[in-house]
């Protein structure tokens, strides 16, 4: 069977999520660089949008099918391979993992990502993004509070842990006063060296410029 692909940008914060559960189900694939700034983005080429309608990455190619956004795709994985789960077995752990999943990938991500943060424009663009990401783990860290453990939902990794350390890099990206988010920073710290959130960090990634691996 072929190895799954997936078109990836190094530092998209999406692509980073899927990057974490492919890692930790521990299942081989190629990364396929889309640059999301080069020549106005690669995204946006003809060829790519026959992969990705949204022109965004991540895209997974696996199984002999295409599949788009990052939360579909990891429950993709989930289901189709369920070894080393990444979602609780209990219905109410799960919903709380989905729960965290859809507060970042709904309610902070794509309100500080690329394409917004050009609309809104650079004089604005930081802090537009730490009033949407402090809005946001605000809320997370209110549901943390009771559901927590050693990971974000108990004491297992889960995809709500794929989603949130990503995001915690984006916060320190755009200079978020991240104390009064202890439990956000206590499972950041707890995940940093972990192999397969390691290997998914934008600095190990073959697209990521020499610069910014350093």
């Amino acid at each position: 069977m072929a190895k799954p692909v997936l078109y990836s940008y190094w530092r998209s914060s999406c692509s980073w999520r899927v990057r974490i559960a492919l890692n930790l189900k521990e299942i081989p694939y190629d990364i396929k660089a889309v640059s999301l700034i080069k020549g106005g983005g690669e995204q946006h080429c003809n060829e790519y949008r026959e992969v990705n309608p949204m022109e965004q990455v991540p895209s997974l190619v696996i199984d002999g099918h295409t599949l788009i956004e990052s939360l579909s795709i990891m429950h993709y994985l989930e289901e189709t391979r369920p070894q080393r789960p990444l979602m609780p077995q209990d219905c109410y752990k799960r919903a709380k993992v989905r729960e965290i999943c859809e507060v970042i990938s709904s309610g902070i991500q794509p309100l500080q990502n690329l394409i917004v943060l050009i609309h809104v424009g650079e004089e604005k663009k930081k802090e537009w993004a730490q009033h949407w990401i402090m809005r946001g783990f605000r809320a997370v860290e209110k549901i943390l509070s009771s559901v927590a453990g050693k990971y974000c939902v108990g004491d297992e990794i889960s995809l709500a842990d794929c989603c949130l350390i990503p995001q915690v890099f984006n916060a320190r990206r755009f200079h978020v006063d991240l104390r009064p988010f202890p439990i956000i920073l206590r499972i950041d710290r707890e995940l940093e060296n972990h192999p397969a959130f390691r290997a998914a960090h934008p600095s190990a990634q073959p697209d990521c410029p020499p610069e910014a691996a350093k």
